[in-house]
């Protein structure tokens, strides 16, 4: 079951990025982004890396993801046959209706054929399996604390001279 999941998370994933490479409009572009991101963290999970499972969401989808779709809602121009009688309605035709009603249904069908088949009691060894959080956390805490403070020295750096280089200056002659 595990092997399903995860082609079905590699055929999402991978649809998205062919999504994102042929789409002509913005907006599904960075969608579709969104859509990819959470199928890699979707990987990362099976792999069993949860620190980089919770780093892509928080990161990417939390972070540049609303950056890049506000900026491109921000920076859209208007177009000059707008009707000011027009309210803000979308009309989605009966067949793409019809169509995600069914791809729903069957995502719904398929998540609700996992949960009733899985076998949620503990039988067996217990899994010795540890979280990678924690040893990352000591890690870069002990013997990785002079890169991981060089780093953050060079972001600090590069973060004042962005705000440094974004002040509105006028020479004056």
């Amino acid at each position: 079951m595990e092997a399903i999941i995860f082609y079905i998370f590699s055929a999402l994933t991978l649809a998205a990025g062919l999504f994102i490479l042929f789409s002509r409009n913005l907006i599904y572009g960075a969608f579709a982004l969104f859509v990819a991101f959470l199928g890699v963290a979707a990987l990362y999970v099976l792999a069993g890396a949860d620190f980089l499972a919770v780093s892509q969401i928080m990161i990417y989808v939390g972070g540049i993801l609303v950056l890049l779709i506000f900026g491109i809602m921000l920076t859209q121009k208007k177009e000059k046959n707008d009707d000011p009688t027009r309210h803000n309605r979308v009309e989605v035709p009966i067949t793409r209706q019809i169509w995600g009603f069914l791809v729903g249904a069957g995502f719904f069908g398929l998540l609700a054929n996992v949960i009733l088949s899985s076998n949620f009691k503990m039988s067996g060894e217990q899994m010795s399996t540890k979280s990678t959080i924690r040893t990352i956390g000591v890690e870069l805490m002990t013997s990785h604390l002079l890169p991981f403070e060089i780093a953050a020295i060079l972001l600090l750096v590069a973060l004042v001279g962005a705000a440094y280089l974004a002040l509105n200056r006028n020479p004056t002659p």
